[in-house]
């Protein structure tokens, strides 16, 4: 079906008429569900794949259990305009914010795991390649340090006095006030390249990069692979996911995300209670929440925490874990209320969810009550069907399913 033809300028025209004229463009098909005692719409096509359109190098930042940037594209490009503000309340690595900075919209983040923080607001200010050489040439490495705790599973102990001496680098930048923009990207990059699965990491191979495993477990791989640490130059390694993660940043970018970055908030709150976030002030939240029994995001960033310097029982503490439907629907109902004070009058909240336990719970028809209690409307639920993926050639021929994200959309 082809798009509802318009002479107003697109800027000019009701958010969501611009929107439903996308989906009317890429529809396969629609359905009407009753939820909450109305009728709801879902509709399935392909509304965004990774093929549609590159996703800007700045966004291959591992975090576990996160979108791809085509999604909060979609919803940004239509729903909102340069002068309005975007959030999200569950923000991870960034993807929401970052893509929303890089299309030159004021940006609020907010994540409880301040690990958050250290993974988004870097690249709002990247480094030249030059300067980011010669700060890491500085960086006086001692080859006698080593760490606290046993590392020694998943590093050589030269590749381990090189992370301890830059960590212990990092940390008295930070504590004495002299950290800047060019420490937060190397503590960044550093975070995301300390365990994974090639040599461009800085441990032995080990599980995908957007989570560690215990040490028991390494010792386990290590044993299994037939494998031993070796040494890998982490100033090298910091040097060339430098050079991938910039690579798409043209001079304009680097302005335009270095302005955006300067006024935006990265906050480490509980979605439930963000009170430093004005009522009426946010045009659209696009979001995707803890998952329901799945990510043990504490666990998986336990080496992440030890970089850094967090505590890790102290995160346990506030990292939300639901282990049951009745729990998280808690936890997202308080997270409407928030959300529904924040939202401006006839703003957006585009609330991603995925189908868990074999898809016998559909959290988006789980969603749908929680928001319209708090006062929104239910715009519908949007079915992003990923043909074009590598993934759904092997789904096919299994007759599985297709790779799924499931959006509840509401409106104020």
């Amino acid at each position: 079906m082809s798009p509802i033809k318009s002479k107003i300028p697109k800027e000019e025209r009701p958010y969501l008429d611009r929107l439903l004229d996308e989906i009317r463009y890429r529809i396969s098909g629609v359905e009407d569900i009753d939820v909450a005692s109305q009728s709801i719409p879902r509709y399935t096509g392909e509304f965004w794949t990774s093929k549609q359109r590159q996703a800007h190098s700045l966004h291959e930042v591992s975090y576990r259990a996160c979108f791809k940037p085509q999604l909060p594209n979609f919803f940004i490009k239509d729903l909102t305009n340069e002068a309005d503000t975007v959030y999200d309340p569950f923000s991870g690595r960034g993807t929401t914010v970052l893509e929303a900075g890089l299309m030159g919209r004021k940006v609020i983040a907010n994540d409880i795991n301040p690990l958050s923080t250290l993974l988004s607001r870097p690249r709002f200010f990247p480094p030249s390649l030059e300067a980011l050489m010669k700060r890491l040439n500085s960086i006086h490495i001692d080859e006698n340090e080593d760490a606290e705790i046993d590392l020694s599973m998943f590093f050589h102990p030269k590749t381990e006095a090189e992370i301890v001496s830059m960590k212990n680098y990092l940390t008295e930048r930070r504590e004495s006030g002299t950290e800047d923009d060019i420490d937060r990207w190397i503590r960044m990059v550093a975070t995301n390249r300390l365990t994974g699965h090639s040599k461009g990491f800085f441990s032995v191979y080990t599980l995908p990069p957007n989570q560690a495993v215990s040490a028991d477990s390494q010792r386990k791989i290590n044993l299994k692979m037939q494998q031993t640490p070796e040494h890998r130059d982490t100033r090298v390694i910091i040097f060339k996911k430098s050079q991938a993660l910039l690579s798409d940043v043209t001079t304009a970018e680097r302005t335009l995300l270095q302005q955006t970055g300067s006024a935006a908030r990265f906050l480490t709150s509980d979605a439930r209670e963000t009170k430093t976030i004005a009522a009426n002030s946010i045009q659209l939240t696009v979001t995707s929440p803890p998952f329901l029994d799945v990510v043990d995001y504490v666990q998986d960033n336990w080496l992440r925490c030890w970089f850094n310097d967090l505590d890790v029982a102290e995160a346990a503490k506030t990292i939300t874990m639901a282990r049951t439907l009745e729990d998280w629907s808690a936890v997202i109902f308080g997270a409407f209320r928030e959300l529904y004070r924040i939202t401006k009058p006839r703003g957006f909240v585009a609330f991603e969810v995925g189908e868990v336990r074999n898809n016998k719970i559909r959290l988006d028809e789980h969603v749908v009550p929680l928001g319209v209690k708090t006062g929104f409307s239910c715009i519908g639920i949007i079915k992003n069907e990923h043909h074009s993926s590598f993934s759904t050639t092997k789904q096919k021929a299994e007759n599985l399913d297709l790779p799924i994200d499931n959006i509840v959309l509401f409106r104020k």
